[in-house]
């Protein structure tokens, strides 16, 4: 029988499943949307300018949480082959670098993409009733989150699913 799972790694598995399920919506909206343009534009012959925009910011959403949940299970920014052909005490090494680099990647995603959203935040989308700083929201969030996940795997270890024993091997 498996340990229950600590408090924080409930609430980072709670969050992992939000940003996961976000990213489906946002999927699904983006292919909505698109759908939309096709309809609209050789049907209707009326090409509506703001669904290009809106798709953007929906694969901008979708990727980055995307990135931000493999992040978390390592199956992105893992570098997996070399380090699984190395020796024991290499493959530690090897792992903490790459959760190293993926800290130092969201934490610049976080920062940067910050900045461009705040800056950009005053001036209109063009093509949607939007601010034009909301096409660098993804990048922001998704990097915050992709700097929270490694983090975690810093602190903790290898991956373990919700439902997996407890027995970890870092």
């Amino acid at each position: 029988m498996s340990e229950p799972r600590r408090g924080s790694v409930r609430a980072l598995d709670g969050l992992a499943s939000l940003a996961l399920g976000l990213a489906g919506v946002a999927l699904v909206a983006m292919a909505l949307v698109q759908a939309w343009q096709v309809f609209a534009r050789y049907v209707l012959n009326d090409s509506p300018g703001w669904t290009e925009p809106l798709a953007l910011l929906l694969m901008s959403f979708a990727v980055m949480f995307g990135a931000a949940v493999a992040v978390r299970r390592e199956t992105h920014f893992a570098f997996q082959t070399f380090r699984d052909a190395a020796p024991g005490r290499a493959q530690w090494v090897l792992k903490s670098i790459s959760r190293l680099i993926a800290a130092v990647s969201g934490a610049g995603l976080m920062v940067l993409g910050g900045t461009l959203m705040l800056d950009e935040w005053t001036v209109a989308m063009a093509g949607a009733p939007l601010p034009s700083g909301l096409k660098f929201a993804g990048l922001c969030i998704g990097g915050a989150l992709i700097l929270l996940f490694s983090i975690e795997r810093l602190l903790t270890g290898d991956y373990l699913a919700p439902d997996a024993p407890a027995e970890a091997e870092d």
